[in-house]
């Protein structure tokens, strides 16, 4: 009769499927106690393919190891002996639900969405993780959302990888073929969507400005990278980037209504440097991306341009059972509108934005983490560029998020539940300013501390 009354009401199958997965969830820790454990994996496909535990690849998913790193930039070809390839299909996937709560409540953005307490089933993830054939790997990754309903593809690389020697030392180069600019980077500092924080809200419209390095663009435009690995210690990637039709991103879920057409090739670039001392890593790093776009794929005024500029940082500390993580960026991005001004799309004709982020991670055992982030975006004023989402036209936005995680199964996992992996994680979003708005503002949408949120979520990952 629940299932009944659930495939009646979205909202109530959501609320079944979510209520599934906890009571799975209490099942397996059951499960744990009661039966022997076994080392388990990360995407299962990877580990399948390498025979090495998450922990080998992964500080807390999906911040990168320099093991991982590695791995990624030899194209996720790395096999074991004892788990040769194809002997399992490099297949996984992914399923988000969570619970979001905040200070006070919010315009949904989805008609499926309350205007607080939400309780979700937010996203089915599939992948093709692993080798695809001898120095050709993929992460390609498909996203159905209950929330809109839609399958998407999401986000996608696909490499060729090979060794050489320079100057007496190993070579890793390669050649990548993605949907993202920054997705190529093995760091996780601050220029792609797989930065800190690693999970949000799907509920949520988050501070309307951002640098374009850091998703404007992701799933919507084609790229082409070629990358050098010198040593493990000189990385460098240069890569351009175009926007295919508007028809060819309708047919793989992705809607670019609205969306900024790149006119001509994108350049993104990256250099960095990695130093180890002893079981710590120290990355120094730079990186850009510069873009020509018609707005809102209307190319009768001409082009806007963009330039971001970003330095990045990250330390890691690997010790006997904790690890340490500091990463920390700054980007500045330059604006000429010029285009989007004369279209009445935009206030100004230049506009600057700079963001700074900083995080913090401490892990015991793999299996208990904390972590604590500063976030801080300011910029040029534009009414008409940010609309009514930003008080007087300001896109600053600044704020902590702290989060808390637990995976149990890290280092095991019961029985033939092997390739399991589970992750809970309960996070909590601090604004001092959002969207120009301060904490105490007397304008409610925009009072800052309105849109405190706590985001308590699972990771089911098979």
């Amino acid at each position: 009769m629940a299932f009944a009354a659930a495939a009646e009401d979205p909202d109530k199958a959501v609320l079944a499927v979510s209520a599934a997965m906890v009571l799975a969830v209490a099942l397996a820790l059951v499960a744990l106690i009661l039966s022997g454990a076994q080392n388990t994996r990360a995407l299962p496909s990877f580990a399948r393919q390498t025979g090495q535990q998450c922990v080998a690849c992964h500080n807390g998913y999906p911040e990168l190891t320099p093991y991982g790193r590695q791995f990624k930039l030899n194209g996720y070809t790395f096999s074991s002996s004892a788990s040769p390839w194809p002997a399992s299909p490099p297949v996984a996937a992914l399923v988000i639900s969570s619970f979001t709560h905040t200070a006070a409540p919010q315009p949904p953005i989805f008609a499926i969405t309350d205007p607080n307490d939400n309780l979700k089933l937010d996203a089915v993830n599939l992948y093709y993780a692993g080798k695809v054939y001898s120095n050709v790997g993929a992460f390609a990754q498909g996203l159905y959302s209950p929330l809109t309903h839609r399958f998407q593809l999401f986000t996608s690389d696909i490499r060729y990888a090979a060794p050489a020697h320079l100057w007496g030392k190993d070579v890793t180069y390669g050649l990548s073929l993605n949907n993202n600019p920054g997705v190529t980077d093995p760091w996780n500092t601050g220029q792609s969507f797989w930065s800190y924080p690693f999970e949000n809200t799907h509920v949520l419209i988050p501070p309307v400005a951002s640098p374009a390095i850091q998703g404007r663009y992701a799933l919507q435009v084609l790229g082409a990278n070629s990358y050098v690995s010198w040593n493990q210690f000189l990385y460098a990637d240069l890569g351009f980037y175009g926007s295919p039709p508007a028809e060819t991103l309708n047919g793989v879920g992705i809607n670019a209504r609205g969306a900024d057409a790149i006119n001509g090739a994108a350049p993104y670039w990256r250099v960095a440097v990695e130093p180890a001392f002893g079981r710590g890593t120290l990355e120094l790093g730079t990186f850009g991306f510069e873009t020509a776009v018609h707005p809102h794929r209307i190319d009768s005024a001409g082009a806007d341009r963009t330039l971001d500029l970003g330095v990045d940082t990250e330390y890691q500390l690997f010790a006997n059972r904790y690890s340490l993580s500091v990463m920390g960026s700054y980007i500045h991005e330059s604006s000429r509108l010029n285009a989007s001004h004369d279209l009445g799309f935009s206030s100004n004709t230049h506009d600057d934005l700079n963001t700074i982020n900083i995080k913090g991670t401490y892990y015991y055992n793999q299996t208990y983490g904390a972590n604590l982030g500063y976030f801080q975006t300011t910029g040029t004023s534009d009414a008409t560029l940010y609309g009514l989402a930003a008080l007087n036209g300001s896109p600053d936005s600044s704020g902590l998020i702290g989060e808390l995680d637990y995976y149990p199964f890290n280092r095991g996992a019961p029985g033939k539940l092997r390739d399991l992996n589970l992750k809970f994680g309960l996070q909590y979003t601090y604004y001092t300013r959002f969207d120009g708005g301060a904490a105490d503002s007397t304008t409610p949408y925009h009072r800052a501390s309105d849109h405190n949120t706590l985001f308590l979520y699972t990771w089911l990952v098979f």
